[in-house]
């Protein structure tokens, strides 16, 4: 449970289901199953890593366990090796746990890391891609297993991304993918370092201290951006994406303000009364006010009270060549600013 709440900490809203990571957890204990966490620098350089994940439209989130175990086996088949463990492609309440499921399933130990250090919108938007390391080979998987296809090559990551989301698109909004697969050298060096870990740890805060908001800005160095309740969603589910427009009319020390916030999967960018507060790749979390989980942009309904925190992305995120990948995919979403970060607009 500490996994699931700490990685949806760092979902900027996406990720999946919360809900669908706890339902994981509860399967994984009834049915005895175990996982073992490995440090990024005790994996044998020679060995190989297959990142794991749930693709397509946030509201389509279906797990079938079986069915993702498939997807793993069916890229071990076409490129002739073995895992040897698995490793989330990014936090959240849901994928993250979906890659633990697999490597529980398949009775191999899941790497302290992640491809993105937060949830991310596109399948190409991993750290990965600022290292050239190749998304292909990849499995590609409807959520029962009935449609399996693997992508050999692609001429360019963005091509990947347009491949993959076209037949999450086709199969009900969404897909399994098992690739990206990693040396072990290079586990060491191009992941998030020991992301799940912290997850865990930022879970158990909340589990643990009575004031949890306060308690989570101090150990992510992040912000407060806004308190209020939600007066006004808009959401549609298309082209293998969940886009939502949320407005949160401020309460407390933001009365009479208003927050608005632009979601394609995660919270790409956040407006108070109009003027820029926060954008990606800085994660923005919408959270219940009392009890600091994340609700996840797709489960947010008009009177919701939220507390909206802003964390600092990654160092690699905010590289140059971090920056101008985000702002391909920002430019898409009509999301023109240039990239300031979090705590420079805070003091604006």
């Amino acid at each position: 449970m500490d996994l699931k709440d700490g990685a949806a900490i760092f979902s900027s809203g996406g990720g999946g289901s919360p809900e669908a990571g706890q339902r994981i957890v509860d399967d994984l204990v009834s049915e005895g199953c175990t996982v073992k966490l490995v440090d990024p620098s005790n994996v044998p350089s020679d060995a190989r890593v297959v990142n794991f994940a749930c693709v397509g439209a946030t509201t389509a989130v279906e797990y079938d366990p079986l069915a993702a175990v498939r997807t793993l086996k069916m890229l071990e088949e076409a490129v002739g090796f073995s895992a040897y463990a698995t490793i989330p492609v990014e936090l959240g309440g849901f994928n993250t746990l979906a890659a633990v499921d697999v490597a529980a399933r398949c009775g191999l130990p899941v790497v302290d890391g992640d491809g993105a250090g937060r949830s991310v919108p596109e399948v190409h938007l991993k750290v990965y891609t600022l290292d050239d390391i190749s998304m292909t080979p990849m499995a590609v998987s409807d959520t029962h297993a009935k449609n399996m296809i693997i992508i050999r090559e692609a001429s360019d990551f963005q091509t990947c991304e347009r491949m993959t989301r076209l037949l999450a698109t086709e199969w009900n909004q969404s897909a399994y993918t098992a690739g990206r697969i990693l040396t072990g050298s290079q586990v060491k060096t191009s992941p998030i370092q020991l992301s799940l870990t912290k997850s865990m740890q930022i879970g158990e805060l909340l589990r643990t201290h009575e004031n949890p908001i306060e308690v989570l800005l101090n150990e992510t160095g992040g912000l407060k951006l806004f308190d209020g309740n939600v007066r006004f969603v808009e959401r549609k589910t298309e082209s293998g994406f969940t886009f939502i427009n949320i407005a949160i009319k401020g309460l407390r020390q933001n009365d009479g303000s208003t927050l608005e916030l632009k979601v394609k999967n995660e919270v790409l960018v956040a407006y108070r009364d109009g003027s820029l507060v926060a954008m990606a790749p800085d994660i923005i979390t919408p959270l219940h006010f009392q009890t600091g989980k994340c609700i996840t942009a797709e489960r947010i309904n008009e009177g919701d009270h939220l507390t909206v925190l802003g964390l600092p992305a990654p160092p690699k995120w905010r590289t140059p060549q971090g920056l101008m990948l985000w702002k391909d995919v920002l430019e898409r979403s009509e999301i023109l600013e240039s990239y300031v970060a979090i705590e420079e607009l805070a003091t604006v």
